[in-house]
């Protein structure tokens, strides 16, 4: 069943206003079913496919004088030089918008193509595993435009409503966004979904990984996916992560980076925008779909998840990347995305950045705002001057807390 994704509406904008659009993401997160939805009657060819493979990359010059518009090119990282082909066929006519749309699951020499050949002549955008609105066909929460449309009070976010029940973000909480193992599970098919999250590991570094990164050495990056569960949601520790694996601490940054570039690992910087206190530089990082964590942590039922010591750890990571995402289907531009620690455990969960300014956003797992909580917001709050703050918890409505602090349930967003 294709669901609505809050990306679509960005896309077609990005569509009208530049050349080629590429969609990026983790593997089976709906790249594929979101681009032939948007454009369905346009040339689709899956560069995973032997025979479509065999068209694009033959004489790629002809293929483009075929086909010089109203292309969908699926797996784009399958042909590197695509990207130097595209140049010159983009600049043929330049001024002409909206003629191809690329899906493609991070490289290193994507990441080069579209700089060193398509800059000024793409735009990009990330797709994620479902929101949990997009699960529940749930329009975008409204508490995205307010916040990147700046000039809002604390005051203005008591008029948003539930996009959701409060049970329903404990559901994606749990068991993650992939869009098949989460549509098969409401079947009442659980089975099912701990088979297929064993098998996209497995294919994740049997195939992806190895393809990706056909030097690194496989059992190693296994075990340390293993080891990485306990990492989740922590300043990152390399040197402890390498004496449990007996690796060296630039094995692990490796290790990390990769994780990152194939959108299953956020790495988070530290926020270093308070010049008036010390600040804790280490990154933190975090597991972006909170089902893969789960998974390797053999969490299987809500209540086992609500009594694991990583609960609120996992919740914390949840509400992260749900705002995140939620951001990103605007058309906001800049966005920046960090923590915030100081030496003297002064903590901020998320601080977001963009052309609104800096909103600090903590994020507890319990349902009563508690003063002690607070704490981290007010500092922060206070030294930078930022507009208002807000505290995410599994609370039943939206309450202001103080002047500059607002209460918003995570079913809100």
């Amino acid at each position: 069943m294709d669901k609505q994704r809050a990306l679509a509406s960005k896309i077609d904008r990005l569509l009208s206003m530049f050349p080629l659009v590429a969609v990026f993401g983790p593997r089976q997160c709906g790249k594929s079913t979101l681009v032939r939805a948007l454009r369905p009657d346009w040339k689709y060819y899956d560069l995973e496919r032997p025979d479509d493979y065999q068209l694009v990359t033959g004489d790629p010059i002809v293929f483009f004088a075929l086909n010089p518009d109203k292309v969908i090119i699926d797996e784009a990282q399958q042909y590197p030089d695509l990207f130097r082909v595209l140049r010159g066929v983009v600049d043929e006519q330049r001024s002409k918008k909206g003629r191809f749309l690329l899906t493609g699951s991070s490289s290193p020499e994507i990441v080069k193509g579209i700089t060193e050949s398509l800059a000024g002549r793409i735009a990009t955008v990330e797709l994620w595993p479902f929101k949990q609105t997009e699960f529940y066909e749930r329009p975008l929460a409204g508490i995205y435009e307010m916040i990147v449309g700046g000039s809002v009070l604390p005051r203005d976010f008591l008029d948003l409503r539930p996009s959701i029940e409060l049970w329903q973000s404990m559901h994606v909480w749990l068991k993650g966004g992939f869009p098949e193992p989460l549509i098969e599970g409401e079947k009442g098919c659980d089975e099912f979904y701990r088979h297929w999250m064993e098998n996209y590991v497995a294919q994740y570094v049997g195939r992806d990984i190895r393809m990706l990164f056909p030097r690194l050495n496989i059992h190693n990056f296994r075990r340390f996916l293993a080891v990485l569960a306990r990492f989740s949601g922590h300043q990152l520790n390399m040197s402890d992560m390498a004496r449990a694996l007996d690796v060296s601490v630039s094995t692990i940054k490796d290790y990390l980076d990769i994780m990152h570039l194939t959108f299953l690992w956020r790495n988070l910087p530290s926020f270093a925008g308070n010049p008036l206190k010390k600040v804790q530089k280490a990154k933190k990082g975090l597991f972006r779909d909170q089902g893969i964590l789960h998974y390797f942590l053999r969490i299987r039922h809500r209540d086992d998840l609500l009594l694991h010591p990583v609960a609120g750890i996992s919740f914390e990571s949840f509400v992260i990347e749900e705002v995140i995402r939620g951001l990103q289907a605007t058309m906001a531009t800049q966005l920046e995305f960090s923590y915030y620690r100081t030496v003297d455990k002064s903590e901020v969960d998320l601080v977001i950045e963009g052309g609104f300014g800096i909103i600090p956003l903590e994020i507890k797992l319990n349902s009563v705002a508690r003063r002690a909580s607070l704490r981290g917001l007010e500092i922060l709050l206070s030294d930078t001057g930022a507009p208002y703050g807000i505290l995410v918890n599994r609370g039943q409505r939206v309450e202001l807390l103080s002047q500059r602090i607002i209460q918003i349930p995570v079913h809100y967003l």
